[in-house]
């Protein structure tokens, strides 16, 4: 009998899978912070971007996976249970092992566009032919994803003309880009791994692929977020952990869901419509208030408390 097919071999793969997101997460901080100062831009305007679009390839290569093999489920799962534990796992395991300052780009920018990707997703869902997510759809997502990059980028340079005198890059470009290309490549082997792992041990406790999906799935897929963000917060480098997060919950409606559906149409049943979107719109509501209090601009480790509690109470309504 093949050893990773067993209980064992499946908890062997969580681990080293954990261990290779790990790693590669310190090595994705390293290449993408050297890469912002060697161009000269805000480690925000890398995090919403390069890091966000690395730390999603996961998701991404899990839902056109599952959406190509007849899985909506897991397709749309992995994606919601992703934002859901980007916010009120990764943020605020973050937020209790350093408080996070966040910019105010964040707050006015990033915050109500990824709120906007939650709305568009519900209202996709909600409307659409059968529930379906199509054509019609990766078409907007992508659109819209293009227009938010392009203006993430002009305004970065702007603000690079006002900016003060930025620190010397720790690597020249090709170090720095090998890094990245090299972490993402981690990340891929890593995260498949996890789930194989994960999959393994959550179909042996005999649940749906919904709660598999949305809990030990994105989970899975949510932890090069949790190790890049934990990183780049002892690095203090802040604006990564919450550039990351918020980008990279744009980057899963818009990118992944977009590009998936104009592969495959996915499904998403009346179980998302009626629990999972309004878990995912509460996290949403509880970060913006958390950003305000009880520190302006700060999440503390209270407020990381609190969304790490919000966080289990969703993962026990689900099992549940």
């Amino acid at each position: 009998m093949d050893f990773f097919t067993t209980v064992p071999g499946f908890y062997s793969l969580l681990v080293f899978g954990i261990l290779i997101l790990i790693i590669s997460g310190d090595i994705l901080v390293r290449g993408s912070v050297s890469l912002a100062r060697f161009f000269k831009v805000s480690t925000l305007i890398v995090g919403v971007t390069v890091v966000s679009f690395g730390t999603s390839a996961p998701e991404l290569i899990v839902s056109i996976i599952a959406a190509i093999n007849d899985h909506s489920d897991i397709a749309i799962g992995n994606v919601v249970g992703s934002n859901i534990s980007n916010i009120a796992l990764v943020l605020a395991l973050t937020a209790i092992i350093l408080p996070i300052i966040v910019s105010k780009n964040s707050v006015k920018i990033d915050w109500p566009v990824m709120m906007g990707t939650g709305l568009i997703l519900y209202l996709f869902s909600k409307f659409s032919d059968k529930n379906t997510l199509g054509t019609y759809f990766g078409i907007i997502s992508l659109i819209l994803l293009t227009s938010y990059i392009l203006f993430i980028i002009h305004k970065g340079k702007k603000e690079r003309k006002h900016a003060p005198e930025f620190k010397k890059p720790k690597y020249n470009i090709y170090l720095s880009l090998g890094f990245i290309v090299i972490s993402i490549v981690g990340m891929y082997f890593g995260s498949t791994f996890l789930i194989d792992g994960a999959s393994g041990i959550a179909a042996n406790w005999g649940v749906s692929e919904r709660v598999i999906s949305v809990t030990v799935i994105a989970f899975g897929t949510s932890v090069p977020e949790l190790s890049t963000s934990i990183i780049a917060a002892i690095k203090k480098e802040s604006d990564i952990s919450i550039g990351n997060i918020l980008g990279s919950n744009i980057f899963n409606v818009f990118a992944i869901l977009g590009i998936t559906s104009l592969i495959q149409p996915i499904e998403v049943s009346e179980e998302f419509l009626k629990s999972d979107f309004l878990w995912m719109f509460a996290s949403f509501v509880l970060l913006l208030l958390f950003i305000f209090i009880p520190k302006k601009y700060k999440i503390t480790r209270v407020g990381g408390a609190i969304l790490l509690a919000f966080y289990i109470g969703y993962i026990s309504m689900s099992f549940s």
